[in-house]
């Protein structure tokens, strides 16, 4: 076995794994700036609040509670196959009717977030996940 085969094999779950944690590290904000207005007020059109119980909303909650599951690992395969769906809705509800290019339309990290999630869907959490710790557990 080639030096690259063993250094894949043994690196390949744990970068999976800072894939993993990064990506919903970086998914967790866009939750917590709509419900929380952390780090910053979600940018809404002049007198407009997010309201609980509206389309935005749910989209946040489903933003901080996935992003939690998600940088921890726990139910990674579930979880991030709804956020992968959450993404696609939401590019094209949002983003798409603004124009065809994902970098003119503003929809180019939920692009990037749906086909990573759907990546995670299939990949798993890798080695530093709970889901991991609970499959070596048990």
């Amino acid at each position: 076995m080639a030096f690259g085969d063993v250094a894949g094999a043994v690196w390949a779950p744990r970068v999976l794994s800072v894939l993993r944690i990064i990506a919903a590290l970086l998914f967790l904000e866009h939750g917590l700036q709509k419900l929380f207005s952390f780090p910053a007020p979600l940018p809404l059109p002049a007198g407009e609040v997010l309201h609980p119980f509206t389309l935005l909303w749910f989209a946040g909650v489903i933003e901080t509670v996935g992003g939690v599951l998600l940088a921890i690992g726990l139910f990674t395969r579930p979880v991030a196959f709804l956020l992968s769906g959450e993404m696609a809705i939401g590019y094209f509800m949002a983003h798409a009717p603004r124009g065809f290019f994902p970098a003119l339309n503003g929809g180019d990290a939920a692009v990037l977030f749906c086909f990573i999630f759907l990546y995670l869907a299939a990949a798993g959490g890798g080695e530093w996940s709970v889901d991991a710790a609970r499959r070596s557990a048990g």
